[in-house]
């Protein structure tokens, strides 16, 4: 379903809000892990900010949206996904605000800027919004977007100068609970409360796919010879595309290597809704094609462990995570320079 534009007078808003974020500068005493919450008045889902420019590259605020944001948010401060990892960036389910310079900002943005009259001067002077999604070029703010994102920044205004005055008001009284600005609706507008909460459970059930029996059962009494060692994975492709005026998207690339020879066995994208499928049906390929099954399938990923667990049980293949995949990842890096190129 299409999303509504705004409507320039909550542009308007959106910007005042952000000018005034900008004047307080208050990435001089706070830092990304000083984390708080504003509850969306709308939908109920809460957004979790942290200031970005204590270190003087990029400053602004970043708004992670709900579980899933926050999840992504604090695997990237713990480390457990390292910064050089290809798919960081689809880890990010955020609205941001950043002060750039005018080149980085597209015609849709200047156009905005013109129909308001507003003049900005200089580096890292210009408000630049744009919302990021798993899977998908970072875009443009929407309508429900930029009233959201209004109200987070005149929130993060106030409880940044409070911040100031007292730098232990994020801590917590117990492990788990976030500080967040909760509203509440008065009048034509919203009146607004402390709460410490807790964030709610993140919830991705997958059932899983079905196998294509048939097809599994003509495998087995083909009696391939078992041999070698296959490092599989899957991954955004660096490549986004783009069907007319939609959103430019990242398709999800499966790849298969020879652990030992490092030959590519398949390479194959997939849509964000069909890829487990399509990839079950590409590893079984790849067994009828080669005419070979492997003893061993080294995966990087839980996800992939558990796509693939119900078919490498039923042919008797061994699978197994591991932190790193040499063979695969040097594949992945000659495909990634082929797509770069192209």
């Amino acid at each position: 379903m299409k999303k509504k534009s705004a409507i320039i007078d909550d542009w308007k808003q959106l910007y005042n809000a952000a000018i005034e974020f900008k004047r307080i500068e208050c990435w001089s005493w706070m830092y990304d892990s000083d984390f708080f919450g504003v509850e969306n008045p709308y939908n109920g889902e809460i957004g979790y900010c942290c200031v970005l420019g204590n270190m003087g590259e990029v400053f602004g605020l970043a708004v992670y949206l709900g579980t899933e944001g926050l999840e992504g948010y604090l695997k990237i401060q713990s480390g457990e996904i390292e910064p050089h990892d290809t798919d960081i960036m689809h880890l990010q389910k955020c609205l941001i605000v950043t002060f750039e310079d005018r080149k980085l900002l597209r015609e849709p943005d200047l156009q905005i800027i013109r129909e308001l009259g507003l003049k900005f001067r200089g580096s890292k002077a210009w408000p630049f919004f744009r919302n990021y999604e798993p899977g998908y070029q970072p875009w443009y703010l929407q309508a429900d977007e930029v009233k959201y994102l209004t109200l987070v920044l005149e929130q993060a205004t106030e409880i940044c100068l409070r911040f100031k005055e007292n730098m232990n008001m994020f801590t917590p009284g117990r492990e788990g609970l976030y500080f967040v600005r909760v509203p509440k609706k008065e009048g034509k507008g919203f009146t607004w409360g402390d709460a410490w909460l807790e964030a709610k459970p993140l919830r991705k059930e997958r059932r899983p796919e079905a196998l294509d029996e048939l097809r599994l059962q003509k495998i087995k009494k083909r009696a391939f010879p078992r041999k070698g060692i296959w490092e599989v994975d899957f991954f955004y492709s660096p490549t986004a595309v783009r069907e007319k005026s939609e959103r430019p998207w990242f398709p999800y690339a499966f790849l298969c290597v020879d652990h030992y020879s490092i030959l590519i066995l398949n390479i194959h994208l997939a849509s964000h809704s069909k890829y487990r499928f399509e990839f079950l049906n590409q590893l079984l390929s790849i067994i009828e094609r080669i005419k070979l099954l492997p003893e061993e399938i080294l995966l990087l990923k839980q996800e992939a462990y558990e796509l693939f667990s119900p078919l490498a049980s039923s042919l008797g293949i061994q699978l197994k995570r591991v932190k790193q995949l040499e063979g695969l990842e040097e594949a992945k890096a000659g495909l990634f320079d082929f797509l770069d190129n192209a």
